[in-house]
């Protein structure tokens, strides 16, 4: 122990001490002895929401790190196996935006221009970029954690569970294709989930350019002669695509003059005239129109009417399906009385509404905007311009508006500024767009999920009826494709007569997988004169032939193969597999023309190593995992090695069909190859005995191979576009994968699934591992993670995924702004570890309002206030027991009682009675707000303890700890270890620090392997007692510094106002002490809370100036750094004698003075002796 605390005691600082703890932990192996103690309460089980890696952890992710930490170690502390596993969200718009970046690419047609394959193995070495950045952050905040082991969204194992997730959704019927309009980026070219846009103030105040526009109506009826709609929009740019209007039937419309052309009339909802004519948009005299001016009628009137296409690049289409149903005026309950007009335009591929409404009366698709946010070139006077760019989004409307303007049809426009939703990665507006799509049927399964919702306890409570169930009962269909590359693919293949196969799991592809139909065996090459000597050679063309005895092992080994019907061999090309080929077709009677050669089937490339021996060769590798890594000089390792070969066995697969084909090799390649048919990773690939499936010579076995999704390295792949090349077969159709991805949430919503690859492995998953006790996100989760994982949680296992979930806080900038860098309006997180440690930042953090899903604005000077007053006064309290500490009295001590149950010391004093009582009464307050997850509550009680424990308890017992009055060093010792028990989720650094100086031999060598405290009897008798006491004594202390007179000065007499008997004994005597009086008197007429006898007789005098120079001598001893042990030689002047002479022995002992001498010298000095 003693190499991990400071030579000198509490002289480095509080981040040296956390590095020094750090460091215990790693060495110790601490965190992995956590999982591996006994756990008599079984399996705690919690689920790590998986963040992305694209940046370097900001305060949210410390927060919510230090959340789920504390309830780890505290919950491991309760007697609770804890495993705590790490995970990353690999995939979507956040990869896919930074490679665009660091490609120097944008939008789709870019990324498939350089290649989909270069830009998702760009967008595979960018995901983890930062990880040894938040390694090293999530070490030093003391998050507990397994995060080599993290498992990611982007593995193999991952993607087949969602796959399953998928299957199971479809097989239920929950899965279907439509065509909706969604939120849609036309940078990314895809829909963005309504929940994603309600995330991280996604919606932005924008000013735009709204619209009041004629649509001139066609009727026979001359009563509607030169009489136009009035319709209000605030998306000119959807105008090109109008295809009707709708109006509300049951209220009125007026027909009013045009005030802008004579002899023209305008039709709009009454009570929206009304309000128009408020906002000035029409004359004020319209107010009081004349009779004959104003027509009143019911929207009803007016359906059915057709009205001139304002803009004819789709009126003059003479194969535009359903034409006759289009620019006529429909009825529709969405039309409200507050906004607009009363008549609303209808663009059925730009609004929800307005799809609804085309499918409903059958109205043309009309689609004026390509994916990518132009105007098509069928818009001739603004074919390609973009309709709402990020650089300028008002820039389309204005196109709009000119021409609108120029025909006449504009009657007016104004500025409005509205709230505005932007993609949450790019930040380009979004808009509504019709577009086919898959989705969830949540409107099937509504009902049972907001049934599970109820088996979930949230904190803060009011989340769970209110954000959460409310977004739940409004929710729409889940979209669950994107059009997007690096993605869990779509497992969705279609054949051309429109039928569909879904797959949900890689066997099942397997399976479906079109195949060539050929069998493949392979066999290594007989015994060469090489092989005898055990030396390497790659040269083919090198004098390395089959021995006598080696040919004759060929022809005893082709016995086997006979009945296999091998039609076709191939060989590398070298004397040795040549001969052995030719001498295997003898065997089987097949003629030269089915003996063919493959290069890429050859030797390995030893390269430095050529022509030296096995061992040699074998003995370059410290392991196995280096032969995939690492090669010799000039040579090529088994990476490179098995991509060569998968290509020579792919070769065969395209050129030949239902053959039986005798691959004649070497023993490393034919390796490889059969490692490379079933896409292992390096790890697989590594893992084993290398050797235990190597060929002998002239041995064969036959290999089994499908052709599977796979990149350059022929590792297994399932992304775009390895998995765009498979080919399924049923029947006598073949299909082709449709290209959309799966969104990146229903990735996450299977995290508690999919990170132990259920049901592949683990198939008692659910059993042990389902659903999580806890959980902690920040708040906007509630939409995305929290509701995803319970919408797939339940569908697929009738099951809330959640007991208990936590939601923070948004950690924002001191002046209530989103923290950012470019702004620089926050201290950097490392800057704030080295200067105050980390348990001073967690404590602030978590002990606030953030855990109770409250926003906080960071102040350093709340860690800051962290740091002084709670730890720095801890620190002072263990500092000067250090000072005075006897370790043999700290286990057992003649005279210290100890209680059999608790192990506490049963002192008979009155302060370590109470200091005992405060301490029983802080162990219930954290524990009962740990039970509820309730982390402020469980906090907030150490701040009042420690400065009970510092500013009272130990100002009081400084007397009784110097003199080494034992129950009170015992008190003390049990406060401080079990303090430290106790703060050890919080404040892990300090915790851990206090047990290593503390602890017994014979303990536990870490603070985090004990047990929660279970804390005796609160003696709230005692307490209010203690209470009363301190409540005098503030009044006494209060009234001397009003009369100006210093504690040290002795007065007589403190009377109090109150029934005699009130305090007394002990706690009476704490009283004379705190107030340095003689004597307190209770008064129950008294006309004063306190009254002090401010007489000062001159033994008073002398008492009072002795405590005077008693704080004098100390306050020398200090200046010159002495130890509490050290006696000193006092010199004093003259005119102390006389003092001296009263009160000797209370003044040697009082400053270990050894000896006390005299001279005419008036300052006071002293030396140690």
């Amino acid at each position: 122990m003693a190499e991990h605390q400071p030579e000198q005691q509490r002289k480095e600082s509080v981040p040296e001490r956390e590095e020094r703890i750090l460091k215990f932990w790693q060495e110790n192996k601490t965190f992995e002895k956590s999982l591996a103690k006994e756990s008599p309460k079984g399996e705690y089980v919690f689920y790590d929401g998986p963040p992305f890696a694209t940046g370097t952890p900001h305060y949210g992710h410390i927060l919510g790190s230090v959340a789920k930490d504390i309830i780890g170690r505290y919950q491991t502390m309760r007697g609770y196996h804890v495993p705590r596993r790490w995970g990353w969200d690999c995939h979507g718009l956040p990869i896919e935006n930074i490679v665009e970046k660091v490609l120097k690419i944008s939008g789709r047609k870019e990324i498939e221009a350089y290649g989909i394959e270069k830009f998702s193995e760009s967008a595979r070495s960018q995901v983890l970029t930062y990880v040894e950045e938040w390694k090293k952050t999530i070490d030093r905040i003391g998050r507990w954690v397994d995060f080599d082991n993290s498992y990611k969204t982007m593995d193999n194992s991952f993607i087949e569970s969602v796959w399953w997730a998928l299957g199971e959704l479809n097989k239920k019927g929950l899965l279907y294709e439509g065509v909706r309009t969604l939120a849609y980026c036309p940078r990314c070219e895809t829909p963005i989930a309504n929940s994603e846009i309600a995330m991280d103030n996604s919606y932005k105040d924008i000013a735009d350019v709204s619209v009041y526009v004629r649509f001139n109506l066609v009727s026979t009826d001359p009563e509607w002669a030169n009489t136009a709609l009035l319709a209000w929009t605030t998306t000119a740019w959807t105008l090109p695509g109008d295809v009707a209007v709708a109006i509300k039937p049951d209220i009125d419309y007026v027909c009013i003059p045009d005030p802008t052309l004579e002899g023209h009339w305008l039709v709009l909802g009454k009570p929206h005239f009304e309000r128009l004519l408020a906002k000035g948009v029409f004359p004020a005299d319209y107010a009081q129109l004349p009779e004959g001016k104003m027509d009143v009628f019911k929207g009803e009137e007016m359906v059915g009417m057709s009205f001139a296409p304002i803009f004819d690049y789709y009126s003059t289409q003479k194969d535009l399906p359903n034409k006759e149903n289009c620019w006529k005026v429909y009825a529709a309950d969405f039309v409200t009385e507050t906004d607009g007009t009363g008549v609303v335009h209808i663009a059925s591929a730009f609004g929800e509404d307005d799809k609804k409404l085309g499918d409903r009366e059958h109205l043309p698709f009309v689609q004026h905007v390509t994916p990518n946010g132009r105007f098509k070139p069928e818009v001739t006077e603004f074919a390609g311009e973009p309709v709402k760019p990020k650089e300028d989004h008002q820039s389309g409307d204005v196109l709009v508006i000119k021409h609108l303007a120029q025909k006449g049809l504009l009657f007016a426009k104004e500025k409005i500024v509205h709230s505005y939703p932007h993609c949450y990665r790019c930040e380009t507006p979004l808009y509504y767009y019709a577009l086919p799509s898959w989705f969830v049927n949540i409107q099937k399964v509504k009902e049972q999920v907001l049934t599970r919702a109820e088996e979930m306890s949230w904190i803060p409570a009011h989340l769970k009826e209110g954000r959460f169930k409310g977004s739940m009962e409004v929710a729409p269909d889940w979209t669950i494709s994107r059009n997007r590359f690096w993605a869990s693919p779509l497992p969705i293949w279609k054949s051309t007569s429109g039928k569909m196969l879904f797959m949900s799991s890689f066997e099942e592809l397997r399976s479906k997988t079109k195949k060539s139909g050929n069998t493949y065996y392979v066999m290594r090459h007989g015994r060469t004169n090489a092989n005898e000597h055990h030396i390497l050679n790659q040269d083919p063309q090198a004098d390395v032939h089959l021995t006598e005895e080696g040919k004759q092992h060929v022809r005893e080994m082709v016995a086997g193969l006979k009945e296999k019907k091998i039609t076709r061999i191939v060989h590398s090309g070298f004397h040795r597999t040549k001969e052995t080929a030719e001498i295997v077709a003898e065997e089987l009677g097949l003629d030269a023309s089915r003996i063919s050669t493959e290069e890429l089937f050859h030797e390995t490339i030893f390269g430095a190593m050529n022509g030296r021996t096995v061992e040699q060769y074998r003995t370059f590798f410290a392991t196995t995992r280096d032969r995939f890594m690492t090669a010799p000089e000039g040579g090529e390792t088994h990476v490179e090695m098995r991509a060569r070969m998968m290509a020579g066995l792919d070769t065969l697969e395209k050129t030949y069909s239902k053959e039986n084909i005798l691959i004649v090799g070497h023993g490393g390649p034919l390796w490889a190859l059969e490692r490379g048919c079933h896409g292992e990773t390096i790890e697989q690939m590594s893992a084993g005995d290398y050797h235990a499936d190597y060929l002998d010579n002239a041995a064969w076995r036959e290999i089994s191979y499908v052709p599977y999704p796979h990149n350059a390295r022929y590792e297994l792949d399932v992304h775009r576009p390895y998995i765009d090349a498979i080919t399924l077969v049923d029947g006598e159709e073949e299909y082709k994968r449709i290209p959309e991805v799966i969104d990146c949430w229903f990735e996450s919503g299977s995290m508690p699934f999919a990170q132990d690859h259920y049901p592949f492995e683990r198939p008692h998953w659910k059993q042990e591992n389902f659903p999580a006790d806890f959980v902690a996100e920040y708040i906007a989760q509630k939409r995305t993670w929290f509701y995803y994982t319970h919408v797939l949680s339940t569908i697929l296992f009738d099951q809330a995924p959640f007991k208990n979930v936590v939601t923070t806080g948004n950690v924002l900038a001191e002046n209530g702004q989103k923290m950012s860098k470019s702004k620089n309006n926050f201290p950097d997180p490392w800057l704030l570890f080295n200067k105050y440690g980390v348990d001073a930042l967690r404590f602030y953090m978590l002990s606030g309002p953030l855990m109770k899903g409250e926003d906080l604005n960071f102040l350093e000077k709340g860690v800051d206030e962290v740091y002084k007053k709670l730890i720095g006064r801890f620190d002072n309290v263990i500092a000067f027991y250090e000072l005075y500490r006897d370790p043999s009295v700290e286990s057992w001590t003649p005279g210290v009682q100890m209680h059999q149950d608790t192990g506490c010391p049963i002192s008979t004093h009155v302060l370590d009675r109470w200091i005992l009582a405060r301490l029983d009464e802080l162990i219930a307050q954290t524990t009962s707000g740990m039970e509820a997850y309730d982390m402020p509550e469980a906090m907030r009680p150490f701040d009042l303890f420690v400065d009970d424990l510092s500013t009272w308890y130990l100002r009081r017992s400084r007397d009784r700890l110097k003199n080494g009055d034992a129950q009170a060093k015992q008190t003390l010792h049990h406060v401080l270890i079990t303090c430290a028990t106790l703060m050890a989720p919080f404040m892990p650094f300090l915790a851990e620090d206090v047990w290593l100086r503390f602890r017994g031999a014979s303990l536990p060598t870490s603070v985090h392997l004990l047990a929660w405290p279970e804390g005796g009897l609160i003696d709230r008798a005692l307490g209010e007692d203690m209470k009363l006491v301190r409540e005098i004594a503030s009044l006494g202390l209060e009234a001397r510094a009003k009369a100006n007179i210093k504690v040290r000065q002795p007065l007589a007499t403190l009377k109090v106002k109150g029934e005699s008997g009130k305090v007394k004994g002990e706690l009476l005597d704490l009283i004379k002490d705190e107030i340095n009086v003689k004597e307190v008197l209770f008064v129950a007429d008294l006309a004063t809370p306190v009254e002090l006898d401010f007489t000062v007789t001159p033994e008073l005098k002398q008492e009072g100036e002795l405590r005077e120079l008693m704080r004098t001598v100390q306050d020398l001893r200090k200046e010159k750094g002495l130890q509490a042990h050290e006696l000193i030689s006092l010199s004093l002047p003259n005119d102390k004698k006389e003092l001296v002479q009263r009160y000797e022995a209370e003044l040697k002992k009082g400053v270990k003075a050894e000896r006390i001498l005299f001279d005419h010298q008036a300052e006071i000095s002293l030396q140690v002796v």
